[in-house]
């Protein structure tokens, strides 16, 4: 039996975050659609699988980034042919074994179905640093550790 349109996008979001753990920029990139966009952690916008490579290719290249954890919160359809998938994240620093709270971000992922492929439209990652609101930061922290450090 095949997989659903949920596990697919679900797929989808994890062969993301594997590409990123493995500092593959052109793994990354090809998920994306042609005009894909991707927002970044520090707030960069990059339009287009090409550009999008091009943005993450030095990235990789020159920095030691750290390795994401995740807790999917949600998928949901919004159509046939379109999802979306929000998730927590934290990231474990290279050469370390736990989370940095610092690192933290809500991510936000946007499918598209085309010629029968799940492919991104857009990913966006968005620090979760709840100002002046330490205990929530705690619970995210805990939230992931709980779910991945099992």
């Amino acid at each position: 039996m095949g997989s659903t349109a949920l596990e697919d996008v679900m797929q989808l979001y994890r062969q993301l975050i594997e590409a990123w753990n493995q500092r593959n920029s052109a793994g990354m990139a090809e998920l994306f659609l042609t005009g894909g966009e991707l927002i970044g952690f520090d707030g960069s916008h990059v339009i287009g699988n090409k550009e999008i490579f091009s943005h993450l290719e030095p990235i990789f290249a020159n920095h030691p980034t750290p390795a994401y954890v995740f807790k999917v919160k949600g998928i949901k359809l919004l159509s046939n042919e379109s999802a979306l998938l929000r998730s927590i994240v934290g990231m474990v620093p290279d050469g370390k074994d736990d989370l940095n709270p610092d690192l933290n971000a809500h991510q936000t992922l946007v499918a598209v179905k085309t010629n029968g492929m799940w492919r991104i439209e857009l990913f966006q990652n968005t620090p979760a640093q709840f100002h002046g609101r330490p205990e929530l930061v705690r619970e995210m922290t805990e939230e992931l550790k709980n779910s991945f450090f099992e």
